[in-house]
Parts: C-alpha cells; sequence; structure tokens
C-alpha cells in the first residue's frame, strides 16, 4: 500500500504543495493527499513535468486528491463546480494520479431512502463521467456509526455493500473510501472485504476505535490510532486488502483529540507516520 499523508485529516496545516510533499517526505509517507486546485494552477503556470518533477524530487506520488464539487449543496453551486471539474481532473491525470475521493452522509431529514438513492445518483452520475473521461476513479465513503444516522429522520447508506450498489448505479468508476472505523461501525467482515475486487477500493482509511464502549454506541468524530486499543480488527482488515490485491494509498484519519493537543505539526506526523506504518508494513 500507499502509505500517505492526508495532513487535514491529522490537524496538521501546510501552506503550499512544496511544503506538504517536503513533509511526506521528511516523515517518512510514500504518498501526499494533495489539493488538485493548487496542482492545477502549477500545471496551468508552469506545466505538468513541473509537478511530476516535484514529487519525483521527494520520492513521493501523487496518491489521491479530495472530490473538488460541492455536490451536496443547490444545483447553481453543483453545476459551477461540474464546469471547473474536467480541467481540474484533466490535471491530475497528467501528473499521474487517478484517485479522488469523497463521503456520503448516513442520513437525511429532507430524503427517504429512496429519493435520497435517486438525489446521489443524479448528482454523482455526470461527476463520475467527467472523471472517467480523464481515467479517474471515484472512491464514495459510506459512514457507519449508528449514533450519526439516529441524529436524523431517514437513514440512508452506511454499509459497505450497500455502498458498493450505490457506485454500481452512478458508474463503472465509482468504488470505495474504505475506512476501518465505518467498516468496523457498520457491523462489516473480512469476508466481505475478501470478496472485493481491488479496482473496488479506491482509497483507504485507517484507525481504531474507543475501548469499552458498544459498537452502536460510538461516535463518528472521536477515534483512536490504528493499532491503539485492538477493538478495530485491523489485522484482518489490512490482511484482507492485501490478499486482494489491494496497492493504493492508505492513510490515518484518527479524528483524536490528543493528538491535535500534540504541541508541534512535526509532532503528530511522527506519531502518525509511525503508527501508520505500524499497520501496513508487512
Amino acid at each position: 500500500m500507499i502509505k500517505t499523508l492526508s495532513a487535514g485529516a491529522i490537524g496538521v496545516k501546510v501552506a503550499s504543495l512544496e511544503e506538504g510533499i517536503q513533509k511526506a517526505r521528511q516523515f517518512g509517507f510514500d504518498g501526499y493527499e494533495f489539493d488538485v486546485k493548487a496542482v492545477a494552477a502549477r500545471v496551468a503556470e508552469s506545466g505538468a513535468n513541473s509537478v511530476i518533477d516535484l514529487f519525483a524530487q521527494s520520492e513521493v506520488v501523487p496518491a489521491v486528491f479530495g472530490l473538488p464539487v460541492e455536490w451536496r449543496r443547490e444545483d447553481k453551486v453543483w453545476l459551477d463546480d461540474l464546469d471547473q471539474l474536467g480541467s481540474l481532473a484533466k490535471a491530475a491525470a497528467a501528473i499521474g494520479c487517478t484517485r479522488t475521493a469523497t463521503w456520503v452522509m448516513p442520513c437525511s431529514n429532507d430524503r427517504n431512502l429512496e429519493e435520497n438513492w435517486v438525489f446521489h445518483v443524479a448528482r454523482f452520475g455526470p461527476i463520475a463521467q467527467i472523471l472517467a473521461d480523464h481515467g479517474i476513479s471515484l472512491g464514495l465513503e459510506f459512514i457507519g456509526p449508528k449514533t450519526l444516522r439516529d441524529t436524523q429522520k431517514y437513514p440512508f447508506v452506511y454499509k459497505m455493500n450497500d455502498m458498493l450498489k450505490l457506485g454500481e448505479a452512478i458508474g463503472p468508476n465509482v468504488g470505495l473510501l474504505l475506512d476501518a472505523y465505518h467498516w468496523h461501525t457498520g457491523h462489516g467482515t473480512v469476508a466481505e472485504i475478501q470478496a472485493l475486487q481491488p479496482s473496488q477500493v479506491v482509497y483507504v482509511h485507517l484507525n481504531d476505535a474507543i475501548a469499552g464502549v458498544p459498537i452502536d454506541e460510538l461516535q463518528d468524530g472521536t477515534r483512536r490510532l490504528p493499532g491503539e486499543t485492538g477493538v478495530i480488527d485491523l489485522h484482518g482488515f489490512i490482511d484482507a486488502l492485501y490478499e486482494i490485491g489491494y496497492d493504493g494509498p492508505a492513510a490515518i484519519e484518527p479524528f483524536k483529540k490528543e493528538l491535535n493537543d500534540l504541541p508541534s505539526d512535526d509532532d503528530r506526523l511522527r506519531v502518525v507516520s509511525e503508527a501508520l506504518s505500524a499497520t501496513v508494513d508487512r
């Protein structure tokens, strides 16, 4: 797997593309989750090779970028972002990145399950097509905790196989952002992962759960570093991904206050890098 730095997920701020890549290299990450708008601006200014060289010099790969479309908002915002997506996807593809991802809320106060399904297919269909035109896969993240679903009137997709079905309805280049915490809180199994094709997994998030809390009482925004408590079967999770041949990016998303309270970004990066290596290295 590509041990990937997702700076925003661990509370680390980077001022530029160069700084993010440098931090990834300094702390032993193989890949970097980048801001595609920053990359597109650099490509437009000085060409794709300048960005390719920037990554290559640090021996870091452009692993993945967050989907740059506000698809949850009103039509005008979504359509305006769609108009820009082609040029952004082209820039990402030009530097060798073929993966993007976003998350999907597992509930709604406004749309029942059927209405929400139609909404997501309609919103993501054009996005997926534009990405496909540039050879880019879209990973959709299902959100597992029951405590979050219970905050709104209508439940939506919160399990892996249901998200796969939604992806199939959207387009052939749509797969999963597979987060260990959501897999766990959605009562996922190792066998379900073993049944996947590697192309169905676009991106992986790693983390652990608080000990001593029943699974259906776990909160979305409070987690632990992978391997910290052993509540989540990360050995089974990772082994299954290796078994199916997944070799894409894996990053840590812990939502852990104690990590944010460390004195510096470098402290956070060091702790996260060590946890990521301990989890995925074989």
